[in-house]
This record gives C-alpha cells, sequence and structure tokens, in this order.
C-alpha cells in the first residue's frame, strides 16, 4: 500500500466499514457480556474485538505508525502519523440496544488530525473527512447549516448530567431546543447541518479525535470550551461556525 496520508485515509475508510461489521455482529446477538472498567464505564468484548481488529490492520499496512486505542492503550511509533481509535464510542447506547453508537478512528500528522470517521452501522451511516478534501456522508458532501440566530437552533447533549442548570435556562431562553442525540451522532448532525451545535462538558481523547477535520470539512468550527483549538482538553464544542460563539458563552458559565 502507497506511504502516504490519503493511503491512510483509504485504510480508515475499509476499517470503519469492516469495524462496523464485527460490531453489528455483536449488537445483533444477545450472548454480549458487559464489564466495567476502572472508570465505571461498561467494556464489551466487542469493544476489544473492534480495536484488536484495527490495530493489526495498522501494523500490517503501516507498522512504522504510532497507535492510541481506548481499550489497549498505545503503541509508540517511528513515522509522523498516529492513530486514534474508539472500537465503540456510545458503548451505553450499544448495550442498551440503541443504535446510536458509532466506530470512530483519526489520523494525526505531526500532531494535527487530517483524517477522521465516524461510522454509525446500525444507522448505516459513515461520515468521513480528509483535510482539504471535504467532509462526506454515505457518498455525498454535506456541510454544516446556515443558521446565524440560535432562536430555533438545535444544540445536542451526549447527557445533562454534567450541565449547569442555568446554561439549560439560558438556552432555552434564547429559543434553542436542547436534545441529548450526544455522542459521535451528535457531531455528525452538525456536520451534515442537521443540528447546529454540540456540547461535551466530559470527554477522552478518543471521543474527540476525529471530530475537528471532519466539522471544519463540513465548514464548521471545533474547539474546547475554553476556545482553543484542542481534541484533548476534556471537553468540546462543535458548532456550524457562525454560532460557536453564542452558544460558547452560554455553555461556559456555572
Amino acid at each position: 500500500m502507497e506511504d502516504s496520508r490519503s493511503a491512510r485515509a483509504a485504510l480508515g475508510v475499509e476499517l470503519a466499514r469492516s469495524a462496523g461489521e464485527i460490531a453489528r455482529r455483536w449488537f445483533d446477538t444477545s450472548a454480549l457480556t458487559v464489564e466495567q472498567k476502572q472508570d465505571g464505564s461498561p467494556v464489551t468484548q466487542a469493544d476489544r474485538d473492534i480495536e484488536t481488529h484495527i490495530r493489526a490492520a495498522v501494523a500490517e499496512h503501516f507498522p512504522a505508525d504510532g497507535f492510541l486505542g481506548e481499550e489497549f492503550g498505545e503503541t509508540t511509533g517511528t513515522s509522523d502519523y498516529r492513530w486514534i481509535v474508539d472500537p465503540i464510542d456510545g458503548t451505553k447506547s450499544f448495550v442498551h440496544g440503541v443504535p446510536l453508537y458509532a466506530n470512530l478512528i483519526a489520523l494525526e500528522e505531526d500532531d494535527d488530525v487530517v483524517f477522521g470517521v465516524i461510522n454509525l452501522p446500525s444507522a448505516d451511516i459513515l461520515m468521513h473527512a480528509e483535510r482539504g478534501k471535504g467532509c462526506w456522508k454515505n457518498g455525498e458532501r454535506v456541510h454544516v447549516s446556515d443558521r446565524t440566530d440560535l432562536d430555533g437552533a438545535y444544540v445536542m447533549a451526549t447527557w445533562l448530567e454534567d450541565w449547569h442548570s442555568d446554561t439549560i435556562v439560558d438556552l432555552h431562553a434564547a429559543g434553542a431546543v436542547l436534545r441529548t442525540w450526544g455522542d459521535a451522532y451528535g457531531y455528525m448532525m452538525v456536520a451534515s447541518g442537521q443540528a447546529d451545535a454540540v456540547v461535551d462538558y466530559t470527554t477522552q481523547i478518543y471521543d474527540l479525535a476525529p471530530m475537528p477535520v471532519i466539522i471544519e470539512e463540513a465548514g464548521g468550527t471545533f474547539t474546547s470550551l475554553d476556545g482553543a483549538r484542542d481534541y484533548n482538553s476534556g471537553n468540546g464544542i462543535a458548532t456550524n461556525g457562525a454560532l460557536h460563539d453564542s452558544v460558547l458563552k452560554i455553555v461556559n458559565q456555572g
């Protein structure tokens, strides 16, 4: 396989599809066993099988690349590239039969994410973006919404337990519609113009690594909650760009 960014991006799309096939097999079976990690979050054999599969394929095709996965940690590489993988984003949705879980793959080049995939296998949605080449959903190029007013804007959240009550009140007062269609699904909705913003107060690097390139290639803005272009700050916000400052101001209180 050609040793280039685009070759890696092509492999990333292929691996997202095969990861989705593994996830669907587990999702559709009653034999899934759920365990608790030390931090209290759930993990399944599906998570481990998918990450093992992706790691093996990357090691075969690009053995010099680094790899960071949620389940098995980091393997240091010697090239300019590092893969960041969340085998199943939204494991709580996955184990409860909600088809909004995702396989997430990101590719860093010199510490900047240049490619990302959100694959929602049970929703039959695959979104990917490579730096400078646009954002694509099921083969069609997509773009963020053109909404400029919070009145009527759809703001996504993964959950509301870590939201300040005044933030919710102020968003509603501004006319925004707050919905918990979160995890990677919320970012997919923003990138495709189906929603206008998504806010996460509590995240890991695996949750957000694909989002900067996906959102930016769709014409939107992604930052941490302090406004930095950083996907490893433990939080994140993505918007259509026009609403970024307005949403950021409201969600930063409390």
